[in-house]
């Protein structure tokens, strides 16, 4: 199996706290053929939709949340107020201790069992959760994303800013984004720290590759920072749609971005992408827990000895196990957080040698 067919790039949207709940902002809950024009400002699309209320121990809800995201779910929001049956209350056990529920959105025609059970078997679970499912209403999802996203600020004079809205300050460096239906707001922590570490490491005529590159803000981040050429490579369509649709948002030149759709285990469609070994200054890699641990040397093969990883996606109580993994390839290791998300970066030893 190719390595590119186990890729899963991380969803990059953040957890909102309101009151109880903490709220993910939908992914996608319909197809484009390759026909159809990206989703404009002005544009609503209303849609029905899977209801699907998961029981997760709470000790993993965050990277149960964004596997969940990554296998099929729409949209997830953590209700941190979780009832207890009566079966639950009749024995004493105090289920609200112990479990978190996750009111999860899926398309109509996703395989809800099998998403869960794929999410759940991706973090490491023995047991697939308890879930209930319910036909919802129709929703204008292109409208709700609008409400929700709205301009970030990243760093002094670096912003995240929608297609619809006029950037905050006009002189800083403003990425211009309108996700569609692909992965990358800028609001998520992990995104956070890649753009923090990729505008600490271009210093000018860089090549970097962006592994998992969704909205492709990380590769279009790259050329503003002064990067001579980004390479953005993804299992999605939708994402590899996005991200072209956002680099010219940006005016960026078409011979300095390269898009590559990779294949995947589900589809044929892609294509087996010829990258050379050794080919670039800085890799970035935001994508999820078991990619990360199991594409290591795929991952690292692409850069330049002296080159930069970095590594996102994951937990801080991950991390020993992602720095354990990486240690014998990578020098001068840091690592950079925001709450309970890290990103590892080092330089790749000139003796690296495959597996």
């Amino acid at each position: 199996m190719s390595a590119w067919n186990i890729i899963k790039h991380l969803p990059c949207n953040y957890f909102q706290k309101n009151l109880s709940r903490h709220i993910l902002r939908p992914r996608r809950l319909f197809s484009i053929s390759s026909s159809s024009s990206f989703p404009s400002v002005t544009e609503s699309f209303a849609a029905p939709y899977l209801s699907v209320r998961i029981h997760c121990p709470k000790h993993v809800v965050d990277p149960f949340s964004e596997a969940l995201l990554s296998f099929g779910a729409s949209s997830v929001a953590v209700d941190e107020d979780i009832e207890e049956d009566d079966e639950d209350a009749a024995s004493g056990s105090s289920l609200a201790s112990k479990e978190i529920c996750i009111e999860s959105i899926f398309p109509v025609n996703e395989e809800v069992k099998m998403c869960i059970s794929q999410a759940a078997n991706s973090i490491g679970l023995k047991e697939i959760p308890k879930f209930k499912v319910e036909m919802g209403d129709e929703l204008d999802w292109i409208t709700k994303n609008q409400e929700l996203f709205q301009p970030v600020e990243i760093a002094e004079r670096l912003w995240i800013v929608p297609e619809w809205t006029s950037p905050p300050v006009a002189e800083a460096v403003n990425i211009i984004l309108n996700p569609g239906f692909a992965f990358g707001t800028g609001e998520h922590p992990t995104t956070k720290l890649c753009l923090l570490l990729l505008q600490s490491l271009i210093k000018g005529g860089e090549a970097f590759l962006d592994y998992g590159t969704g909205s492709g803000i990380l590769a279009i981040a790259a050329l503003k920072f002064g990067a001579a050429s980004s390479v953005g490579v993804d299992i999605d369509p939708m994402a590899i749609k996005s991200a072209n649709h956002n680099a010219a948002l940006n005016n960026i030149q078409l011979e300095k971005l390269e898009l590559h759709l990779a294949p995947s285990e589900n589809s044929s469609s892609g294509r087996e992408i010829q990258l050379r070994k050794e080919q670039f200054d800085v890799v970035i890699a935001n994508i999820l827990l078991n990619p990360v641990m199991e594409l290591a040397d795929h991952i690292l093969s692409f850069a330049k000895p002296g080159a930069t990883i970095g590594i996102s996606g994951i937990l801080s109580e991950q991390l020993p196990n992602v720095k354990e993994r990486y240690s014998p390839f990578l020098e001068s290791i840091s690592v950079s957080t925001i709450g309970d998300w890290v990103c590892l970066s080092g330089t790749k030893k000139r003796e690296f040698i495959e597996n």
